[in-house]
């Protein structure tokens, strides 16, 4: 699939980019990788004219914190292009005209010494109770597929929120906003304006200027539309930071799943900041468990803490446990690339939705324009081909703390089979040369989350009852 993935042709940088994000155009990239003079980092951090103390803030090298009036002042030594906060809890997530969140300001490289105002506004309610969507992989690469976004995803993100009904709700986009095409961030930047809710945004692999010679100068486009590739916030009593694991090697637009020293060296300083057995959350695109190279430093970094890791890339539903991780891998939001209903495991197109209570989490699958309990799929005997006695079922979210039973003629069953193997459905909509019509390269993807069980012959219906992490009942009857 990976391979699959890198065959799209090059596109280069935007020149519109930069009034897409509303900001005047300070930021000079050549002036950035150009610079060897240090600059003078001085500012304020104020809430109603009142300076903020201990609120961090960075360069994404040198990371400092406020003093007791909320100034800070440093120097920056490397080629940084911007300064940015660790949004404090308990203040309000302030947007850019483009629907991003905002909490960044842009280094001008011509002068010696620069200095910031950062004014922040208290939330009128608490964010100890919080809510996330999670979007992976929109992936638009054409007209076409930007209406879908707009016009099928995008109403059913705004019927999550107003479910929701959480004020302190807001967004992140796990990368692969769109397909390489990236004068289309204009058509993702407006899917998430009409959400309504603020977006971090993380880069993805197909998010990268792909006329680079290297992998520094491939985020300059993200950059100037969304700010720094790395950085780190907070709600209520959970610490967020976004990483940008996607290296690119210079080769013929390879990447590799990759974390800089650059980043582990900052993400060691943030930490230094968050008290052990705190939650961290980290957002990333490229799945750490299976996809990053260098992962045993960063597992080593969040040692201390309870950690869940969302990720997506990869356009399959599951989720692993490694070292004191837990790691959601997402779903895509276009599926199988825009190509039908489904991902290539039978995942359907949707997102990832997570409600946070103190520094608990719990969350849910939402698949688009289905309810949100419509968390497994059901097939007859024999739709499988490889166990032609047996029922069967794709959970997608599942992972080991789910309870799986049937009930048939009233008496409860819960001998099921965990088989990996490829969904139904994918196999019906993608197996094939020219399947599907679209996306002709797709193809079923094996997946951990298909389950197998034998009712008796003479029984023709079944009820089917599945049980997630956290108490919620899925139940559907079915004909076998």
């Amino acid at each position: 699939m990976e391979n699959r993935r890198t065959f799209v042709k090059k596109m280069g940088w935007t020149a519109g980019a930069l009034s897409l994000l509303g900001i005047s155009p300070v930021l000079s990239w050549d002036s950035i990788v150009t610079r060897s003079k240090p600059i003078r980092i001085k500012g304020r951090v104020v809430s109603s004219g009142k300076g903020l103390s201990k609120i961090v803030v960075s360069d994404g090298v040198t990371v400092t914190s406020t003093d007791h009036n909320g100034h800070f002042d440093f120097w920056s030594i490397a080629q940084q292009p911007f300064v940015f906060l660790s949004i404090p809890s308990g203040y309000t997530l302030n947007q850019l005209s483009n629907g991003s969140a905002s909490f960044f300001q842009p280094i001008d490289t011509s002068k010696e010494k620069n200095e910031f105002l950062f004014q922040l506004q208290k939330n009128e309610v608490s964010d100890d109770k919080h809510s996330l969507l999670l979007l992976a992989d929109p992936q638009i690469q054409n007209e076409y597929e930007a209406g879908e976004l707009l016009k099928t995803s995008t109403p059913d993100f705004i019927k999550t929120i107003k479910e929701l009904n959480d004020p302190n709700t807001f967004g992140v986009g796990c990368g692969d906003l769109v397909y390489d095409r990236l004068h289309l961030f204009e058509d993702y930047n407006k899917a998430i304006k009409a959400t309504e809710i603020p977006f971090f945004q993380v880069i993805g692999n197909h998010d990268m200027d792909l006329d680079s010679r290297s992998d520094e100068a491939t985020t300059r486009t993200f950059n100037r539309l969304f700010g720094p590739s790395y950085y780190s916030f907070n709600r209520g009593e959970i610490h967020y930071v976004v990483l940008d694991d996607v290296f690119f090697t210079g080769v013929e637009r390879e990447y590799i799943g990759y974390i800089t020293e650059n980043q582990l060296a900052w993400l060691e300083q943030d930490l230094q900041y968050i008290e052990a057995g705190r939650t961290v959350v980290v957002c990333t695109h490229i799945p750490i468990a299976g996809g990053v190279k260098n992962k045993s430093h960063l597992y080593e970094l969040l040692a201390p803490y309870k950690v869940h890791i969302l990720s997506g890339h990869t356009h399959r539903n599951y989720n692993t446990f490694e070292e004191n991780c837990f790691e959601h891998v997402h779903g895509a939001v276009c599926g199988a690339w825009w190509s039908g209903p489904i991902c290539s495991d039978g995942t359907p197109n949707g997102y990832g939705v997570y409600q946070m209570s103190g520094s608990d989490l719990s969350w849910y699958y939402k698949a688009v324009d289905k309810p949100k309990t419509h968390q497994f799929r059901f097939y007859k005997r024999g739709a499988n081909p490889e166990f032609p006695n047996s029922c069967s079922i794709n959970v997608w979210n599942w992972n080991p703390n789910w309870n799986i039973c049937w009930y048939e003629n009233g008496n409860r069953n819960a001998h099921v089979r965990n088989v990996k193997t490829t969904d139904p459905l994918s196999t019906e909509l993608h197996l094939g040369k020219k399947l599907p019509e679209r996306r002709t390269w797709v193809e079923p993807a094996s997946t951990d989350h298909m389950f197998f069980f034998e009712p008796s012959d003479e029984v023709d219906e079944i009820t089917i009852e599945v049980t997630d992490n956290f108490g919620n009942v899925y139940v559907e009857t079915v004909n076998v």
